[in-house]
């Protein structure tokens, strides 16, 4: 039995922590991106999101690509599906309609999306659009659903694995090169209305990780060059953020810009190779965001949008700052509480949070 890769679970729940801080600052952004409360913060910090956006969910997408390849390992295709729909799926779905109708209730508050007709709209009508409206982080599950039944399929088709074959060969500069791939995924499959719904870059990030990120070959490669990749990620990061600072960052002409694909690939490259160098850890801190991190993820933005609420329609600092500093503070008390309280009730936990007695 081949041993547990402890980096690629730090690089996850990392990564989870970083959307989570991300989603702070976005909630009160000033660059035009929509959100659900409609109101700006300091501008300033809205560099934050510039910096983490680019890359967050691209590499949340290739985590789960490797973790997908070692999980068939020890899986059929229909127990890996059935699996993932018992665990990803049915809490996706279910999430919409207990929670995420606080997101759209929120969204109609402070945009009223019936153009002052609310009133004459039945209530359970009501309901069901502030739902549908209200996905908020439940995408990725959907996205990455869609994405496991991808790669099954792509499993039947390739019965002989001349694909594993053919990206085996990926050497260091291929690995560089593949920025243009990237770059040209971010142009495919993007949806016009729901825009976090970027189905040709996700799907490949995905495929990427399946195929490139779980080479360990690949990855002790870019175990041997991380510091200096480091830092001149680091230095692009920067840049690519002064740059940009003020931009919709939720653009499309944002998000399909050669650079901002260029750096989300920096970034992922040097997450593996640093993580593989530093981070091949466990303790009891890391195992137990690795054992809550799907629960953490489903959960935390609906409780950000609930205290985001709280304090600037009745707190209301004069101070804008202590609403980012309460809001990460609740945000780490309260997140952990609220998921340890569902985990205790049955059939809640399950269809909530996907956990499945083994």
């Amino acid at each position: 039995m081949s041993k547990r890769k402890h980096y690629l679970d730090n690089i996850r729940w990392i990564t989870l922590c970083v959307v989570i801080l991300y989603h702070v600052f976005y909630i009160f952004n000033s660059s035009g991106v929509i959100s659900n409360i409609g109101v700006k913060g300091i501008k300033e910090l809205d560099a934050i999101c510039v910096f983490t956006y680019p890359w967050i969910m691209c590499l949340l997408f290739v985590v789960s690509g490797v973790s997908t390849k070692y999980s068939l390992k020890n899986k059929s295709n229909k127990e890996f599906i059935k699996d993932r729909a018992k665990k990803i799926l049915v809490p996706s779905i279910v999430g919409i309609f207990a929670y995420g109708w606080i997101s759209g209730w929120t969204t109609n508050y402070y945009g009223d999306i019936f153009a002052g007709n609310g009133n004459m709209i039945p209530v359970p009508i009501k309901y069901l659009i502030f739902s549908l409206i209200g996905t908020g982080p439940l995408w990725y599950a959907h996205v990455l659903f869609i994405a496991s039944l991808l790669i099954v399929l792509i499993r039947k088709i390739d019965k002989k694995q001349r694909i594993d074959n053919l990206f085996n060969k990926i050497n260091l500069p291929i690995l560089f090169l593949l920025f243009l791939v990237v770059w040209g995924s971010s142009f495919i499959l993007n949806t016009p209305v729901v825009t976090v719904y970027r189905w040709g870059i996700y799907l490949l990030m995905f495929i990427l990780g399946y195929y490139v990120f779980s080479n360990d070959k690949i990855i002790e490669n870019l175990e041997k060059i991380s510091i200096p990749l480091g830092i001149i990620t680091v230095i692009f990061g920067i840049a690519f953020t002064i740059k940009n600072y003020g931009v919709n960052f939720g653009s499309n002409e944002f998000l399909t810009s050669i650079f901002t694909n260029v750096y989300l690939w920096l970034v992922i490259l040097s997450a593996f190779g640093i993580s593989k160098k530093y981070l091949d850890i466990k303790n009891k801190f890391t195992d137990y965001m690795n054992k809550n991190n799907f629960s953490f993820y489903v959960l935390h933005y609906t409780i950000q949008i609930v205290i985001s609420f709280i304090l600037v329609e009745y707190i209301k600092f004069d101070n804008f700052i202590f609403n980012y500093i309460i809001l990460i503070l609740g945000t780490i008390i309260i997140l952990p509480l609220m998921t340890e309280i569902l985990k205790r009730i049955p059939i809640v936990n399950r269809l909530l949070l996907g956990i499945v007695k083994k």
